[in-house]
């Protein structure tokens, strides 16, 4: 979350934009353009009334933290749900008071209902982020709620509500501050296996004293320590047996952490195109993990070799929010990671074979980042042109920064870049509508199609107040084309299965993830912008299982769900009846 990389003469420099760069920008911003669509901030609107807690002076590290949010659509009737994580002050911990999370159910008409109590969802524990999986293959996912304390296994019953089965599952002996969770089926044996990652090892009996030490002082001003100075926390994975239970394998996998770093976001994807599926975790302040699945049921970590451990210039950043994306369409997903401010947004392009490259400022990312501390990201078509831009949103961990003059604060705006086809990206947070500019303290971002209107749409949660809920409207009448993907026989979700769509000269791919952003989980449905293309000429689906599937001549602006070896089918062919029956 912090290292202090330089004077505050450079961090003026970089913010203004001075730092070398070959792709420099004029003084006078673009005017706004008619042709891209504008975000409206719709969250009272929709009916969302949540409010997350906060400390106001956020005196300790874990009162900064929160503030996962969800995209899932529980209840299976194709439109995405909400779920937004809380957590409490230490006073409040402490005096045995809780902080209530929120589940909205989506009505289908631009509004959202507060469903929580129905769910049983409502107080997990001191959440801090979410992710989305079936871990049980009963068609109905799941949630995984990390925590402060452990993680919480969220079990969907299929009617409405949920039932918590940690301690059934085996879940219940990770004690520790979870941050980051991913479902993913590693071993190839259909059923989706879960890490977890783990930042500092705090106790609220014994707590670092406000401003006490150089590491909890920022620029001279006295703020909560941590994470530099703190013990870090090693990591878990859990192997699913498929019987309803998991089985911690970290130490012989060879992804346990033993020196304990401070891990927070974390995903699964098959970063070299060798049929298995490989592990990012961003450390904050600490080099990241690159696990490399060696198809025996163990890791190695490569991060260094395979450029990604640190920045350009050797040095260790504060990682938070991870984002993957093809936004070159070479077929490999490249990596973002937003970091704290005096640092930089960074993207690290991926060249095949475990090889990245810090592109960070040559493709425009790192430009006009370096005041905020990043969180959520995602990559996303926000205009619906067939390339993905990029977002993130900020928020500092200090409400202190607004009593100096050090050019950074407290409350920070969001940042939109346009992907630009050839390898960069235009900061376009002024063009697409006002509410980007609204100065917040965000923390998690998730993004999907919640009014099924062929647009993708934002949600974010902040740690103070309100949420925030951005409908995309307008622009240009480009095309678009969604997938929802089913596997009959195990991976029921589809996690990590990919979808490479062909329309004219555009070819795009994009995977099915669980986790991701900041702590955060994506709709998992595909969507593709087409551009003027009418129709998808093809669509090739890469099964988890490494079958191949070619499905053509798909009409664009419709939603197609796809069943493994059946191709496209009624929707209602791959969701499960609502009644069921546990064991």
């Amino acid at each position: 979350m912090r290292r202090i990389l330089a004077r505050h003469a450079l961090l003026m420099l970089l913010a203004i934009g001075v730092a070398s760069t070959s792709f420099a920008q004029t003084s006078k911003p673009p005017a706004p353009s008619a042709e891209l669509p504008h975000f409206v901030d719709v969250t009272r609107a929709a009916g969302i009334h949540f409010t997350h807690l906060s400390a106001p002076e956020k005196k300790y590290i874990v009162e900064s933290m929160s503030g996962g949010v969800a995209l899932i659509d529980y209840d299976r009737d194709g439109w995405p749900d909400i779920y937004f994580t809380n957590a409490p002050s230490v006073s409040m911990q402490l005096a045995g008071q809780r902080a209530k999370g929120a589940l909205y159910h989506n009505n289908h008409d631009g509004t959202f209902t507060d469903v929580t109590d129905k769910a049983g969802v409502g107080f997990p524990c001191w959440a801090m982020g979410v992710a989305v999986g079936d871990y049980n293959n009963d068609g109905w996912p799941d949630m995984l709620v990390t925590c402060f304390g452990g993680v919480v296994l969220y079990r969907n019953n299929g009617d409405g509500t949920f039932t918590d089965v940690t301690q059934a599952a085996g879940l219940g002996g990770d004690t520790k501050w979870a941050t980051g969770a991913a479902f993913g089926d590693y071993d190839k044996d259909g059923w989706s296996d879960l890490f977890v990652s783990h930042y500092v090892d705090l106790d609220l009996k014994d707590l670092p004293q406000f401003g006490s030490a150089v590491t909890c002082r920022y620029h001279g001003i006295a703020v909560q320590c941590g994470p530099r100075g703190l013990k870090g926390s090693g990591d878990n994975l859990f192997h699913n047996n498929g019987n309803g239970t998991f089985s911690n394998v970290a130490k012989q996998a060879g992804v346990d952490d033993p020196h304990g770093m401070f891990g927070l976001t974390a995903v699964w994807s098959d970063l070299s195109n060798d049929g298995r599926l490989d592990l990012f975790v961003a450390n904050d302040g600490e080099p990241n993990f690159l696990y490399r699945n060696n198809g025996n049921g163990t890791f190695t970590d490569i991060a260094f070799q395979a450029g990604i451990a640190v920045n350009q210039d050797g040095n260790e950043q504060a990682n938070m929010g991870v984002a993957l994306g093809d936004y070159l369409h070479k077929g490999l997903f490249s990596i973002a990671i937003t970091h704290f401010s005096e640092e930089y947004a960074a993207l690290f392009r991926n060249d095949g074979n475990f090889n990245f490259t810090d592109v960070s400022w040559a493709a425009g990312l790192a430009r006009g980042s370096v005041p905020y501390v990043g969180w959520g990201d995602a990559f996303f078509d926000f205009n619906n042109d067939g390339w993905p831009d990029f977002m993130y949103v900020n928020g500092h961990v200090y409400p202190q920064v607004d009593s100096a003059d050090i050019g950074t604060h407290y409350r920070e705006p969001k940042l939109l870049l346009l992907n630009q086809r050839n390898g960069t990206f235009r900061n376009i947070s002024s063009e697409a509508g006002p509410a980007l500019a609204i100065p917040q303290v965000s923390r998690g971002l998730a993004t999907g199609d919640l009014f099924n209107d062929g647009h993708v749409d934002v949600v974010i949660e902040n740690l103070e107040g309100l949420p925030m809920l951005l409908r995309s409207e307008g622009g240009a009448p480009n095309h678009w084309i969604s997938f929802e993907l089913a596997c009959p026989k195990g991976n029921r979700l589809a996690l990590n299965a990919r979808v490479q769509v062909t329309a004219g000269s555009l070819v795009q791919e994009d995977e099915v993830r669980s986790g991701g952003s900041y702590l955060s989980q994506n709709d998992l449905r595909l969507h593709f912008g087409l551009g003027t293309n009418v129709q998808v000429d093809s669509a090739k689906v890469l099964w988890p299982d490494g079958s191949i599937e070619t499905l053509g001549h798909l009409p664009a602006n419709h939603f197609y769900c796809v069943l493994e070896g059946k191709g496209v089918v009624p929707c209602a062919s791959i969701h499960p009846v609502v009644t069921r029956t546990h064991n």
